[in-house]
């Protein structure tokens, strides 16, 4: 009996999985290592200018419903002795849905030979790009987006009519102020705008009335700001500037959430069609000697009133 129960726990030991010891050649499919899939969604957080102003619902499920405050109470005055009045603040009932985002990287097959934990650290960066830039794009513009039309950002600026044409002769201050107030005209506060490092000179040379500049260089890593908001940028592989040039927005009413670990598999005779090869063509894996990395999570996001979104636009005038 002894025996058996130290071959068990020998058995249990040789199988258990520890990704700082096991190749990579040898674990092709799996969960992406809790550590270093914590560090992915860090930098993941840190790139996406929409993780940095949105606002962060913790997801168990791939589904969620929360409450959120729509209207507040109001209040009354009363004389003495009188019955003071009561009011109902309006609370509505939203329900967000993760949808699977995933990205595929043709890697050389000498990382076959890494440990799964020095692998993942090593593609960290690639795939954190790669999820910030496919999720910017899509709850920004909704381009390629899962969550539904008109869920995006500007889309729901568009709706709302809230959209200003930049006018290079005139002032951006102005400019600024004025996106801010149309989301003011709905009783809610902009608390952030998002645009890309190319704008951030116009930022930067840009004054108010009294000739005082509205762009504060951050400095020991803290936040850009302009008019004392913070600015998130965005990678401009994520941006449209077709439709905008800088997004304002009171950022409580978009909400994101990311309810599982990573999953991960790899393959090393797939034809990669999306990815095109110096020649133009669909890179082989098998023919050049590599394998690709096919890295899945699950995101939620979800924006939940149209007038609380802004946007300077484009002067399209001919």
């Amino acid at each position: 009996m002894k025996l058996k129960q130290r071959l068990l726990k020998v058995n249990i030991k040789q199988f258990d999985f520890n990704p700082a010891n096991v190749l990579l050649q040898n674990a092709v499919t799996g969960k992406v290592p809790t550590e270093q899939g914590t560090l992915v969604l860090k930098e993941f957080m840190t790139q996406s200018a929409v993780t940095k102003l949105a606002k962060y619902e913790e997801m168990t499920k791939p589904e969620k419903e929360f409450t959120y405050l729509a209207t507040g109470p109001g209040a009354y005055w009363v004389g003495e002795g009188e019955k003071i009045q009561t009011s109902k603040a309006t609370w509505l009932t939203a329900k967000m849905v993760s949808k699977k985002l995933g990205v595929i990287l043709p890697v050389s097959k000498e990382f076959l030979r890494y440990s799964v934990k020095d692998f993942f650290t090593q593609m960290r960066p690639a795939i954190a790009e790669a999820f910030a830039i496919k999720f910017d794009q899509a709850a920004l513009y909704g381009t390629s987006s899962p969550f539904g039309a008109g869920v995006s950002v500007f889309e729901r600026a568009t709706a709302a009519g809230n959209l200003l044409a930049h006018d290079e002769a005139g002032k951006l201050y102005d400019e600024l102020n004025g996106i801010m107030a149309l989301v003011e005209d709905a009783d809610k506060d902009v608390d952030g705008f998002t645009t890309t490092r190319r704008f951030r000179q116009k930022l930067r040379g840009a004054k108010d009335s009294q000739g005082l500049p509205i762009f504060n260089d951050a400095t020991s890593g803290a936040t850009q700001q302009a008019l004392g908001l913070p600015i998130g940028y965005v990678d401009s592989k994520s941006w449209d500037y077709t439709k905008a040039l800088l997004l304002a927005a009171d950022w409580d009413m978009a909400r994101y959430g990311i309810p599982q670990g990573m999953e991960y598999k790899i393959s090393e005779d797939a034809t990669l069609t999306t990815v095109l090869g110096e020649d133009g063509q669909p890179i082989n894996l098998f023919e050049r000697d590599m394998f690709a990395l096919r890295v899945t999570q699950q995101v939620g996001f979800m924006t939940l009133t149209d007038d609380a979104f802004a946007a300077l636009t484009p002067d399209v005038t001919p």
